[in-house]
């Protein structure tokens, strides 16, 4: 081969490169996204139920935050062994049973009358929904590569705030619209209505995914050869087999440990709480609150996308999770500060943009230097302690409401967690994750 066809084998080359990864991309990520639509608004419309269900059953604020954090309990109980199983069962028969079993556990939410059972059936929620996230980020490094994953996953996890979307109003009109009907509260019928869609997911899942690059029939020889060749690459000079007792004990792993938690006490505290922050604005009606809370999440999503491509391009991993944890600390002290509706949308738009943000692009952190056997350990360690901050954010913001009868000391303390996630974030070596 002459100089003078190299550009144009080269340029070849690149395309059928772009074309293979778009083509894996339609395939793949907007049906995780449609799973994580589901999860997500199964596990935090219990947010939306507040509105009607604590008056109902007589719920103090406490026993509503201690109920929403149960979850995580049962959730980091289970994380670790359930990454590990569908490591080793395969993602489509091990999601499909999460998917499943979640959908039921929610849909039984219908007949809570004590808060007994309402914590029950919140720590068995976690249970069966644990592993779903980490396994989903396992499952996307198993076709991406590192430079390209940061991009992936904020896509991915723009499940979040599109949730928040549609699910918000959508779970404030069941909850007017079905209030009554055959005898049973609105937010009864809305436990039901919002579980039906993850066990007909939890189905296709068994039937769409493929579990690696080679069981993928819609994928050419060549294309298989190009992704195979791009992950063994990637996976040179990253931890990939390790015993689960060697995992526990990198320090590496339990620093990013901690920085999730950060995130997640931010994360959780607005997702939980922002229908009752909204109304406490002055908003009326289940549905223009829901109308009003999705503002943050549609900002969020623009915010997502944009500094995932920016983080990918430039290949920089801290600042692009320092700005938005600052930026989200900040939003919740205005958001406890101001006495104007409108400064405090504008703020917790800020706050739910820069915490959301965050959540994607800090799993581009710990796969940058752990694959395989290792990732799945090592990522289901990260998950389930960082998301027992989901257990202590609401329960913490729950009780400081409870005591002091103001949002304003849960939301500094949110803004203080962040802030110090970001010295975390700051003081990691850049070396070990710009890749």
């Amino acid at each position: 081969m002459t100089d003078a066809t190299l550009p144009g084998a080269t340029a070849a080359t690149a395309d059928f490169e772009s074309r293979t990864y778009k083509k894996v991309f339609m395939r793949i990520v907007p049906f995780l996204m449609l799973l994580y639509v589901i999860a997500y608004l199964d596990r935090v419309n219990v947010g939306f139920a507040k509105l009607q269900m604590s008056g109902d059953l007589g719920f103090s604020e406490t026993v509503f935050g201690l109920g929403a954090g149960l979850f995580f309990i049962g959730y980091f109980l289970f994380e670790v062994p359930s990454n590990i199983l569908l490591h080793k069962l395969g993602a489509r028969v091990w999601i499909a049973r999460i998917m499943v079993t979640w959908g039921l556990v929610s849909a039984c939410f219908w007949f809570v009358e004590t808060p007994v059972q309402f914590y029950a059936l919140r720590f068995l929620l976690g249970l069966a929904e644990a592993g779903f996230y980490p396994g989903i980020i396992l499952y996307i490094t198993y076709w991406f590569p590192s430079h390209r994953r940061a991009r992936i996953i904020a896509v991915f996890m723009a499940a979040i705030p599109i949730s928040g979307i549609f699910g918000n109003p959508l779970s404030g009109w069941i909850m007017d619209a079905f209030n009554g009907v055959a005898g049973h509260q609105g937010w009864q019928w809305m436990f039901v209505i919002e579980a039906i869609p993850a066990v007909i997911l939890g189905v296709v899942v068994y039937f769409y995914l493929d579990d690696r690059i080679s069981d993928a029939k819609w994928l050419t020889g060549d294309e298989k050869a190009l992704l195979q060749r791009e992950i063994a690459a990637d996976q040179k000079g990253k931890v990939q087999e390790a015993s689960l007792g060697s995992v526990v004990k990198d320090p590496r792993i339990w620093a990013m440990a901690f920085i999730y938690f950060c995130i997640v006490m931010g994360q959780y505290g607005l997702t939980f709480w922002l229908p009752t922050l909204v109304k406490g604005a002055g908003i009326q009606g289940n549905l223009m609150i829901g109308a009003v809370s999705a503002i943050p999440f549609l900002c969020a999503v623009v915010v997502m996308i944009l500094c995932g491509r920016s983080a990918d391009r430039m290949r920089e991993r801290r600042w692009h999770l320092i700005i938005p944890a600052l930026v989200a600390s900040a939003g919740f002290v205005v958001s406890a500060t101001t006495g104007s509706p409108l400064i405090g949308i504008i703020a917790l738009s800020a706050a739910a943009a820069g915490v959301l943000t965050c959540s994607p692009l800090f799993w581009s952190l710990p796969t940058a230097f752990i694959s395989g056997a290792a990732a799945a350990a090592g990522i289901a360690i990260i998950n389930s302690v960082g998301n027992l901050a989901g257990f202590v954010s609401p329960y913490a913001i729950g009780a400081l409401r409870d005591a002091t009868q103001s949002t304003a000391a849960g939301m500094y303390m949110l803004a203080g967690s962040l802030a110090i996630g970001a010295l975390a974030i700051y003081l990691t070596p850049a070396k070990l994750v710009n890749r």
